[in-house]
This record gives structure tokens, C-alpha cells and sequence, in this order.
């Protein structure tokens, strides 16, 4: 009969044994956030109820001329109005190129992606850039795909092209002053330097994003910007209760669980 001090060293060497196992690769077809936005009812919802909201919400902003929903934006009342939007996952759902690219992403990957795959839009997103235009007020989309040089092509940012004509295959058009990548005219990942160039001319009432670096800046362990210190959990939700006032009056965040800044500080 085996002792007690035996089975113990029997079930240490089997526990030994399973740690050293090589890990399971990941697959997207077991991957439940990425299943949940693809075919959940309550992922459409969510997205509805966000640009219903703000879509209730534009006449108030639009007749508050001293209203800007960029912190510091000042003398504003003179500026014409403007929203700002992300593009993944925010304008344009991802979800079947996240589902089908082989790992790991890449640009490049997404951008070959969408030369043969047509881009499907955010559920809600169109209906409300088709009342803010009606109310005369401007929609810039601010992106983080990077400008890249693609051999054989000599546009020297032909993502901006991809990027223009996604919109465009959607119902949403939009031109080369309205989009704003990553890359472009020395802009960093940081989307704060954008944003700031578009309040120079257009009083902001609105941003629209799926990260919270589509609203505050130095969100990622990566230094740029105006960023001195990496980002940590704790600054992180700092910067949501700093910012608890504005959260669905003016910034208005879509779902983001299958990637995104989050995902460093798992």
C-alpha cells in the first residue's frame, strides 16, 4: 500500500510535469471576447445605445457655444463644431479580419485585408454621422493605423487611401482633411496632438473610441506623446475618475475587449 509520503511525491511529479507543458496556441474560434462581439445581440446593442445617446445629445452641445469636450479647449464660442471619431472599431467593426489574419498582427496584415474584404460598419455609427452632418457640424476620424511605405505604391501614406475608401464602401464619405493616421506629418501614436490640431480650428463636442487613448493621453506603458511616465493600472483608472464628468456626456466609448492599450496590464 503506498505511504503517504509517497503519493505525495507522485502527485508533485505529476504536477511538475504539467507546468512544463508547451501552451496551447491561441485560436481565435475559442476566443470568447472576440465570439461575443461577432455574435452577440447585447455587442449590437451596446453600440446603438452609444450613438443614440449622443445623437440625443448634439442639439444641447451644439447650442452650448461655450461647450467643448476637450479639456482646456478655450475661447471656443466663435469655432465652428466638430466631432472626432477612432476608426476600428469605433467607425469600422474589425471583428472578421481579427477572426481570420494568421498571428501575429501586423499593419500590413490589415491593410492586404481590406483590398479584397469589404469593411462593415459600427452598429449605430452611420445614423449618427448622418445627423451631425445635418447639423453642420464636422466629423474627423482620428486613426492609429500608420502611414507605411507599401513597395510598387507612391502614395507615401496609401493606408489614408485604404483608410478613405473603407468609409466611403460604408456610406460615410470623408476626404484627406478629415482623416488622420498615425505616422502622418510626424504624428506618433499619441492621438492627442491631432485632436489638439483639430481644436484650433473647430470647437470639439464630442469624441467617439473604443481605448481610452481615444480620449486621454499616456495610457500605454510606450512612452510618446506627451507622456514622461509609463502607464499602470492604477494611473489608468485614475484618469476615468479624473475624468468621471465627462463618460457619456460629450466622450462616449464603444465595446474594446479583444485588444487595445488594456491589454498590457492584464
Amino acid at each position: 500500500m503506498m505511504s503517504i509520503r509517497s503519493l505525495l511525491v507522485v502527485v508533485s511529479m505529476l504536477a511538475c510535469a504539467s507546468c512544463t507543458k508547451t501552451p496551447v496556441a491561441h485560436s481565435p474560434e475559442n476566443d470568447l471576447a472576440l465570439l461575443w462581439v461577432k455574435h452577440a445581440a447585447e455587442y449590437e446593442a451596446i453600440s446603438i445605445q452609444v450613438y443614440q445617446a449622443a445623437e440625443r445629445d448634439l442639439p444641447e452641445f451644439i447650442n452650448d457655444t461655450s461647450w467643448s469636450a476637450m479639456p482646456g479647449q478655450q475661447h471656443v464660442e466663435s469655432l465652428p463644431p466638430a466631432v472626432i471619431l477612432d476608426v476600428d472599431d469605433t467607425t469600422v467593426a474589425n471583428i472578421d479580419f481579427q477572426l481570420t489574419y494568421e498571428r501575429p498582427f501586423s499593419s500590413q496584415k490589415m491593410y492586404d485585408f481590406y483590398q479584397t474584404n469589404e469593411a462593415v460598419l459600427v452598429p449605430g455609427v452611420i445614423e449618427f454621422v448622418a445627423a451631425a452632418r445635418n447639423a453642420d457640424v464636422a466629423v474627423f476620424f482620428v486613426t492609429n493605423r500608420p502611414c507605411e511605405i507599401i513597395e510598387a505604391d507612391a502614395d507615401p501614406c496609401p493606408q489614408k487611401r485604404a483608410v478613405i475608401k473603407e468609409l466611403l464602401d460604408t456610406g460615410i464619405e470623408t476626404d484627406d482633411t478629415h482623416v488622420m493616421l498615425a505616422g502622418e506629418q510626424g504624428w506618433d501614436r499619441a492621438k492627442i496632438a491631432r485632436r489638439e490640431i483639430i481644436a484650433e480650428t473647430h470647437r470639439v463636442i464630442m469624441l467617439f473610441g473604443d481605448d481610452l487613448g481615444d480620449f486621454v493621453p499616456c495610457v500605454r506603458k510606450t512612452l510618446y506623446g506627451p507622456c514622461t511616465q509609463p502607464a499602470t493600472a492604477a494611473s489608468r483608472r485614475r484618469l476615468v475618475e479624473a475624468h468621471r464628468s465627462y463618460w457619456g456626456h460629450g466622450w462616449y466609448i464603444l465595446p474594446g475587449p479583444t485588444h487595445g492599450s488594456w491589454t498590457s496590464f492584464r
